[in-house]
């Protein structure tokens, strides 16, 4: 049952807007009243509906509000589906956008003569084992739509660069015009870096390396976003100029967002997802990456070999995964160099983990080091606010190196101060979490720089920039699509929805090399037994339609 208490004034306003106007008893708008706001708050959750009884659902038609397969057409603000979901409308026009659309695209199939020689060519066989990048590529050669999805350090990317080779020697002729995208700009510098790195080691001609793209852009900007609103220069009646489009971090997609996205493709197109679909779902309404893997399994391919993880950290993050909170906290407390647990004294670790980045700041290294530097250790915390969270560790770390006078707390704009940008400002070409750092340029002047996909650093003067926040720790969400040699998992003191499996786990495999964990037995059995849950009509509508 849904606590009363949890509701926004949002949720009333809308559930009253509604039921006062509709044509039925007032006994009976009472009961409707509470239906909406149930399903104002469920949305704001990230459910895409709401599943009805069959009382409320007569109720609802009552009232004039819903919709239904038998009258579709109708302009109404809510619509009933046959399985019983209740939608604000606009999210179930999304949901069919989007299933028709991939149906279409599904149904693309293509016959390559000679692809067990090119397979053979960039996926030599090693061993007997079962190669299931190459079953990935051997999918996405042959379809229009492919799912390639599996934990970090599984090869997605690596095998998505080997794709592409193989289609662009498919298309000498005419060389395909292929998009990169990723829902952050972070995600997308990452992917870049990947791709970059990929390509110079593909067993192949350098004219067809040259026909691979490096760039890499975010989903608003390939989309051509019109701020402040939420459409986009591409759309259903202005199609993409793409032959493929290839998105990154396809976890953090809702399903507005995706529904936008498949409808400006065209349809000779190829699109292909990478993501990880036991990572966190979209902050926004749906979990679409791991809907689609299970609606369109023919589609999909999980890669399930691990090649950048410690054995610890592989091992730690399949317990927490299968909700085995024993192993995981047997994994957690054995005695190693890979995970372990940190003691009531943390803040004096977590400045001590951030001594060599202030040591190079303090001697002129160059940019590129001092990044590197500060990127080999990060606090992720699961909430914003309370013991343990981003407000909290950030607070307590800025005094405690203010104390060992590492920073100097009397300027906001401290040097070595790390920031996270909040807010995109496209005519920056900074977006919602790009982290810079605060130090001073080869003039004296106090500059915020930040990473550039080609690897060069740019400074902003703090007065230019759009909302930021420090970041010595972030949230887990925000960490998606990073990774770093050692990350310090800090949960809170008692337990919160928002500790789950998932979000453990995307924690977790942020980290390349080591993990230390700031919680106790009680919060961390409770955090990976508990499982992110969320109201969708995905599969059973593409199971519908088979």
């Amino acid at each position: 049952m849904i606590e009363t208490q949890n509701f926004s004034r949002l949720d009333t306003a809308f559930a009253t807007f509604f039921s006062e106007s509709a044509p039925i008893f007032e006994a009976e708008k009472i009961a409707l009243k509470n239906l909406l706001t149930q399903l104002s708050w469920a949305h704001y959750q990230g459910n895409t509906c709401l599943k009805l009884t069959a009382a409320q659902t007569q109720l609802l038609f009552n009232a004039k509000l819903a919709s239904s397969s038998e009258n579709a057409e109708s302009i109404l603000p809510l619509h009933i589906d046959e399985f019983g979901h209740l939608y604000l409308r606009r999210y179930w026009d999304y949901e069919q956008r989007l299933i028709v659309k991939l149906r279409e695209m599904k149904r693309s199939h293509s016959s390559v003569s000679n692809l067990e020689e090119l397979l053979d060519t960039f996926f030599p066989v090693l061993d007997t084992e079962k190669d299931w990048q190459r079953e990935a590529a051997k999918c996405a050669v042959q379809q229009n739509f492919t799912i390639i999805t599996g934990g970090p350090g599984t090869g997605k990317t690596t095998t998505v660069v080997k794709i592409l080779a193989i289609l662009q020697t498919l298309n000498t002729l005419k060389p395909l015009h292929i998009a990169l995208a990723a829902p952050t700009g972070k995600a997308a510098m990452r992917l870049q870096e990947s791709i970059t790195k990929s390509k110079s080691a593909l067993q192949c001609s350098q004219e067809i390396k040259d026909k691979l793209p490096e760039n890499v852009t975010t989903i608003h900007r390939l989309l051509g976003a019109k701020p402040p609103s939420p459409y986009f220069r591409y759309n259903e009646k202005n199609l993409l100029p793409y032959d493929l489009i290839v998105i990154d971090e396809a976890s953090m997609i809702d399903l507005a967002m995706m529904s936008k996205l498949v409808a400006a493709i065209k349809p000779s197109a190829r699109l292909i997802l990478l993501g990880d679909k036991e990572q966190l779902a979209s902050v926004e309404s749906g979990t679409v990456l791991a809907d689609l893997t299970q609606a369109l399994a023919e589609n999909t391919v999980e890669l399930k070999k691990t090649y950048r993880f410690k054995e610890e950290i592989k091992a730690f993050a399949e317990a927490i995964n299968t909700k085995n909170a024993p192993l995981a906290w047997k994994i957690s407390t054995q005695k190693n160099d890979v995970i372990a647990h940190l003691g009531d004294d943390y803040l004096h670790y977590l400045v001590e983990k951030h001594h060599d980045y202030f040591h190079k700041i303090k001697h002129g290294a160059a940019f590129e080091e001092i990044y590197a530097a500060f990127n080999q250790f990060q606090i992720l915390c699961a909430h914003r606010e309370g013991k343990n969270s981003v407000s909290d560790l950030n607070y307590r770390l800025e005094k405690a190196l203010h104390n060992e006078k590492k920073i100097h707390l009397a300027s906001n704009w401290y040097v070595g101060r790390p920031v996270m940008i909040t807010q995109n400002n496209a005519a920056l070409q900074l977006y919602n979490g790009d982290i810079g750092l605060c130090l001073h340029d080869e003039k004296g002047d106090t500059k915020v720089f930040f990473p550039r996909p080609d690897g060069s650093f740019q400074g902003f003067s703090p007065a230019r920039l759009p909302p930021c926040e420090t970041v010595f720790a972030m949230t887990i969400h925000k960490s998606q699509g990073s990774e770093f040699n050692e990350v310090c998992v800090c949960l809170p003191d008692y337990p919160q929805t928002i500790l789950t499996k998932e979000l453990l786990y995307t924690a977790i495999t942020r980290a390349k090399e080591r993990i230390k964990l700031v919680t106790s037995e009680k919060i961390f059995n409770f955090t990976v037994q508990a499982s992110v849950t969320r109201v969708t009509g995905l599969v059973s509508q593409f199971q519908s339609m088979q």
